[in-house]
Formats: structure tokens, C-alpha cells, sequence
């Protein structure tokens, strides 16, 4: 339990499976139906049952959104069709020209919409530093005066730790928005607005799904948050149109059920193989192993005390050639050579080249996302048989 969690709600499994989605009243269907309608009768002139059009509101997807803002300790939360269309539709928030301060460790695509594409369509103003670094954090406040800080934790590929609390409290001071991007984690991981931060966003596809088969974003808005922002989020979701389908609404509220029982799973395997990798590194030919549950881990504390477990990704630099890298991408049986994270079928990808494809060659060498780098999402599959997989690529292609 996150340290300022109310002790006298039901647990997380309990909401999870709960909230949001009552038996349907007419048929007594433990799962209530799927409403796919775009359009809904008035009972006379402003009166109706509380729907006019689907892109304003449709009930699958409140009982989904009622869900997720209860998971994350939230005043509202709201869904995308993507994580991206989430990022999107939450800077169209802040006015033309604001200042932007931004984690140096980003996903591709995020570091794409904030380096190259808001600056022109907005004329924002975004700068990058290391979050986890405070004094440089703190410098940067007092150099740039953001009206927002955005930040991963942890970070993508490298696994950053971010200090929850001090961001909140820089950026209350500072009087900014904070924005956590906590797709590593989901709420069953983290909860970053027990923390002080205003705003959590996810890729809902990644950990919040778990299942491979839905595109989708969140913005979790905490009570807390500056300037009636739920509010705003509500109006521009809207007046964008930029919301989640009925069907994978009821998909992703399908998955939320198993959040927990998978999280935890995902990342005690995780911890596992990470040590095991570790342990064995230089007969693996491994440079180095990334996991914030390692001793080893520099914010290895920090990780301990805001996150509930250390969730499902590893990172290892291997030694070698890049063609060694790319045999053990393509010579895994149960590690899949593709994108994405979090999902039941384990994952295996080369972030230099996919994920971060995007990001300026310098940026990505000072962060250490290096041709070297592969990053590894574990998923359910039985440990023994994920580690024996890993250990094969490794070994058979250590030359």
C-alpha cells in the first residue's frame, strides 16, 4: 500500500473487479452489455438520461474511466484511443507558448510530440533534464519557470527512478502542472498521485490492457491539480473527440480485473531472472543488467520506497557486435522480437532502433541507449522456461 493510501477502502483487486461495472439491471448479466450506440432519445428539451451523442459520453466508457480513476487515487480519469492521443489532447490544456520542462529519458513517440512537434504548432517552449538528478532539476525550474513538468518513472529504455515527492514539491512551489508517465508501472505498481502529483498518464496498451490487443491511452487527474483541470481534460476530450472505442473500453476494463494478480506475477518473475542475469553476466556476455528491484540499481532505495513492485521490464547492454544483438533478438522461442511492454506473451526489442528511433543520436548516447541495448518485458509464462529461452540466446551467440 502506497504510504498515503486511505487504510479503510476495499482493496485494489476488490475495486479493480468492481468499480465501474455493476450487474445490468434489466437481465441480471454479471457483465453488463457493451453499448455501441452513437446517439441517444431526449426526454424533452434539456432533459435526458444523462447521454446525447457518444462522443460526449457513453457508458461503457464512464463505468471504464469511473474504474481507473479509483485505481490511481484520482478526481477523474479519461480515455484515448492511444497513449499518444492522451499526451496530445493534455498539452492542448496549457496556452499557446507556455514553457514545458521534460525528462531527458522518454518514449520515443512522447519525445517526438514534445521536441518536434508542439514547439511548432504551439510554440511551446521545451526543455529536457534528468529528473532523477535533482540539482539539475531544481536549476532547470528556476532557469525556464515551466507551467508544466513531465516526466517518466520509471523511465524508457534505462529505468530512471524519478522522486515522486520532490517533483510534487517542486512543482507546487514553482506553481506548475506535474505529470507522471507511469505506463511501466499501472496503479497496481505505483500511485503517483499519493505522491502530491497532479497528473498520472499511461499507454493504456501496455500494462493497464496486458493482453496484446487494444490501442489506448488515460489521463488520471488528481483532485489536487491546479486550475479546475479535470474539468478542461472533460472539454477538450470532447471537443477533440479524441475518446476509446466502446468495444475496447470494455476490453480494457475486461483486463483491469487481472492488473494486480499479472503485476505482481510479471514482476517477481522479473526480479528473478534479473538477478539471475546478473549473477551470470560475464559468462552471458552481459555489460551490465537494468532493473530498479536490483541492489545494484543506483535509485535502488528510492524505488523500494514509492513503488509497489518493481514492475515487468528489464534493460541489459550486451557485449558484442551488433550483430550478435541482433541473433539473440530473432533466436528467442518465448521472448517475441517486437514492441510494446507489459502484456501476458513476454517481449523482447532494440529500443536504439524502434522505440527511440526518433530520438537525436547524442541525446540517445548520453543517455546510454546505445545499439548495445536490448529491453526485455517479462510476461506470465512459467519462469524456468523464460530463463532457459534467455540463457540459450545468450550462450548460443556469444561470438
Amino acid at each position: 500500500m502506497s504510504k498515503n493510501s486511505p487504510r479503510n477502502q476495499l482493496g485494489f483487486a476488490t475495486r479493480a473487479i468492481h468499480i465501474g461495472q455493476q450487474p445490468d439491471p434489466l437481465t441480471g448479466a454479471v457483465i453488463p452489455p457493451v453499448y455501441h450506440a452513437t446517439t441517444y432519445v431526449q426526454d424533452g428539451i434539456g432533459v435526458s438520461k444523462g447521454y446525447d451523442y457518444t462522443r460526449s459520453g457513453n457508458p461503457t466508457r464512464n463505468g471504464l474511466e469511473q474504474c481507473l480513476a479509483d485505481l490511481e487515487g484520482a478526481q477523474a480519469a479519461f480515455t484515448f484511443p492511444s497513449g499518444l492521443a492522451a499526451a496530445a489532447t493534455l498539452l492542448e490544456a496549457l496556452p499557446a507558448g507556455s514553457s514545458i520542462l521534460a525528462h531527458n529519458d522518454l518514449y520515443g513517440g512522447v519525445y517526438r510530440l514534445l521536441a518536434d512537434v508542439r514547439p511548432v504548432t504551439a510554440a511551446h517552449n521545451v526543455n529536457f533534464v534528468d529528473f532523477s538528478d535533482e540539482g539539475a532539476l531544481r536549476q532547470a525550474i528556476l532557469d525556464h519557470k515551466p507551467a508544466l513538468l513531465w516526466f517518466e518513472t520509471p523511465s524508457n529504455p534505462t529505468l530512471r527512478i524519478v522522486d515522486l515527492s520532490l517533483v510534487a514539491q517542486l512543482g507546487n512551489k514553482a506553481g506548475a502542472i506535474t505529470v507522471c508517465d507511469s505506463t511501466f508501472s499501472s496503479p497496481a505498481g505505483q500511485r503517483p498521485i499519493d505522491y502530491g502529483i497532479h497528473v498520472v498518464v499511461h499507454s493504456a496498451t501496455k500494462m493497464l490492457n496486458g493482453h496484446s490487443d487494444l490501442l489506448g491511452g488515460v489521463i488520471a487527474v488528481s483532485a489536487n491539480a491546479p486550475d479546475n483541470l479535470a474539468e478542461r481534460v472533460k472539454y477538450l476530450q470532447n471537443a477533440l473527440g479524441s475518446v476509446m472505442s466502446p468495444t475496447d473500453c470494455a476490453l480494457l476494463h475486461r483486463s483491469l480485473k487481472t492488473l494486480e494478480i499479472r503485476s505482481v506475477r510479471q514482476s517477481q518473475t522479473a526480479l528473478a531472472l534479473a538477478r539471475n542475469l546478473e549473477q551470470n553476466a560475464k559468462e552471458l556476455g552481459l555489460a551490465r543488467v537494468i532493473y530498479p528491484g536490483l541492489a545494484s540499481h543506483p535509485q535502488h532505495a528510492l524505488a523500494a520506497d514509492q513503488m509497489i513492485n518493481f514492475g515487468c521490464v528489464i534493460s541489459v547492454e550486451v557485449e558484442g557486435s551488433l550483430q550478435r544483438v541482433e541473433r539473440i533478438l530473432t533466436s528467442t522461442r518465448y521472448f517475441h522480437f517486437a514492441v510494446s511492454l507489459g502484456s501476458v506473451e513476454s517481449l523482447i526489442q532494440h529500443p536504439y532502433s524502434l522505440t527511440h528511433a526518433v530520438v537525436p543520436e547524442d541525446q540517445k548516447s548520453h543517455l546510454g541507449i546505445g545499439a548495445q541495448l536490448i529491453r526485455i518485458s517479462i510476461g506470465l509464462e512459467d519462469r524456468e522456461d523464460l530463463e532457459a529461452d534467455l540463457v540459450q540466446a545468450l550462450m548460443n551467440n556469444r561470438a
